[in-house]
């Protein structure tokens, strides 16, 4: 499967973007999909994960209440929905895919090439 993701830009704290990943490929339905990010200068860290009917999600701590992951499989497409942006979510964001619901970035076998995230104090 092959990804990519959209929707980066420049927000002021508080504010709200929307992330999409659109896949390419017949099998987006059987992967789980995830969101992670990495600033400058630190691992890249995991975000949030749906699974691949959209039953079950998952999300770091430091998004969870603020952040909402949700998928299309008609439309190959899994969104990350960010709100009350804080300057420490800058970072670029990245979409993977992997069969199975999982957190760790060394799981996920399929990644998108990444979009960046940058929110003003």
């Amino acid at each position: 499967v092959q990804l990519q993701a959209s929707g980066g830009g420049l927000v002021q704290a508080g504010g709200s973007l929307r992330l999409s990943c659109a896949a390419s490929g017949r099998t987006f339905s059987s992967y789980a999909m995830g969101w992670f990010r990495q600033a400058p200068g630190k691992e890249r860290e995991f975000v949030a994960a749906i699974s691949w009917s959209g039953g079950s999600t998952s999300y770091a701590d430091s998004v969870k209440g603020r952040f909402t992951i949700s998928r299309d499989n008609a439309k190959n497409t899994v969104a990350l929905q960010m709100n009350s942006l804080k300057p420490e979510d800058t970072a670029v964001y990245y979409c993977a895919a992997k069969v199975g619901l999982g957190y760790s970035v060394a799981s996920y076998p399929h990644w998108g090439q990444g979009t960046q995230v940058t929110v003003s104090s």
